[in-house]
């Protein structure tokens, strides 16, 4: 499971697609509706939010309406109500490490994107996130 700290802008068709997917088992996860991935570290900091499922319902309304731009048929259906929730933390350090990782995935799934996002050098987070300095989290598994 990879809940990008990036925004889903950058992510190629496989990549906004299995976000997609991952970001609804995260959903059902903080909602108890499952039995594994209960410890997933990358619900981490959604878990240490006032109310989790908000937050990741807020997550998945980014991912939903980056879908929407490219012509994807999301089924928004499967989402929670939008509700207001407070920007989640993370760090500069997570941030240019999901980035250095996205950029090796396109390079060998998807050479042409890769390309156009080589010119890149400061890569926008995902609406939900606020970037603050810091390090790679613990969490991370590299």
């Amino acid at each position: 499971m990879r809940i990008w700290t990036l925004g889903p802008r950058y992510l190629d068709p496989q990549g906004l697609t299995a976000l997609w997917r991952e970001g609804l088992l995260a959903l059902k996860v903080l909602k108890g509706e499952t039995r594994g991935y209960r410890h997933h570290p990358q619900l981490i900091r959604f878990r240490a939010c006032p109310d989790p499922v908000a937050a990741i319902a807020a997550y998945l309304h980014g991912v939903y309406a980056e879908a929407c731009k490219r012509g994807y048929r999301f089924n928004a259906a499967k989402l929670p109500g939008r509700q207001a929730v407070a920007l989640i933390e993370e760090t500069e350090g997570q941030l240019d490490y999901e980035w250095e990782l996205l950029r090796r995935k396109l390079a060998q799934r998807s050479p042409h994107l890769y390309s156009e996002l080589s010119r890149i050098t400061a890569p926008q987070p995902h609406p939900l996130f606020r970037i603050v300095p810091g390090a790679v989290r613990d969490w991370e598994k590299r």
